[in-house]
């Protein structure tokens, strides 16, 4: 999540004493890894993301499983195109079409060429982030890069939770500085017409808390160092 690899090793071990596959939900992560070991290869299968605010976007909607098992990778091809077998063409399974299109396929390719520039570039905000918000007690961040040696994050987003997060919204916005709710502010206890409405104190006080501060491989250091100077003028 956020470009962030989930502490791994607990869930394999209860995969293996349940005899459980794990796929892997991966879709914010490609490049992150823990304990040296890629996002998505944990499991029979991962899964990627190339919707335009992923950090290897393409220009719309797209994405990839990947897996090293044979059979499962040829049944995906199948169920990919319709159902097809490629082979004879005949419909052999149900499917839907879920190829990717040239366009997407093209700028993906070249994208990729500088993939990890934009990752470091990425942890390089991270870095002045960390450094000029720390200070406030008010404001919980992601961990830092380097911070812990298991892990590698691409900051996909720079998610934090902080106090007062609406009139913080607000004055960011005042001044010129866009922030995002994530999923619009909600978490799957507030979706009342799916038939959920539990009240969940430590979700709902988080779902209070949490934004998105800008993340992108285009910010230079000054903006990103007004953004912070921003945040600190509304607290102080």
């Amino acid at each position: 999540l956020n470009g962030r690899v989930a502490k791994m090793d607990s869930i394999l071990e209860l995969a293996d004493s349940e005899n459980l596959i794990i796929v892997e939900d991966s879709c914010q992560s490609l490049g992150a890894s823990y304990k040296n070991r890629q996002a998505g290869t944990f499991g029979k299968a991962g899964t990627f993301s190339f919707f335009p605010a992923k950090t290897l976007g393409c220009f719309g909607d797209g994405g990839a499983i990947i897996t090293n098992d044979e059979e499962i990778a040829e049944k995906l091809k199948i169920i990919r195109d319709h159902g097809r077998d490629s082979s004879d063409g005949k419909v052999k399974l149900y499917g839907f079409n879920g190829r990717l299109d040239n366009i997407h396929a093209a700028i993906l390719d070249k994208k990729l060429e500088f993939y990890d520039q934009d990752i470091n570039r990425r942890r390089e905000i991270a870095t002045i982030y960390q450094e000029n918000l720390n200070e406030l007690d008010v404001l919980k961040l992601p961990p830092a890069p380097n911070s812990d040696p298991d892990h590698y994050d691409v900051y996909q987003n720079y998610e934090i939770e902080a106090i007062n997060r609406d009139s913080l919204r607000e004055f960011l916005s005042d001044n010129g500085i866009g922030t995002i709710l994530q999923w619009g502010g909600y978490t799957i206890n507030n979706f009342e017409d799916l038939g959920f409405n539990q009240k969940l104190k430590e979700t709902d006080l988080m779902r209070s808390r949490f934004l998105m501060l800008p993340m992108h491989p285009l910010l230079t250091d000054e903006e990103v160092l007004y953004i912070c100077e921003t945040i600190k003028e509304f607290y102080h």
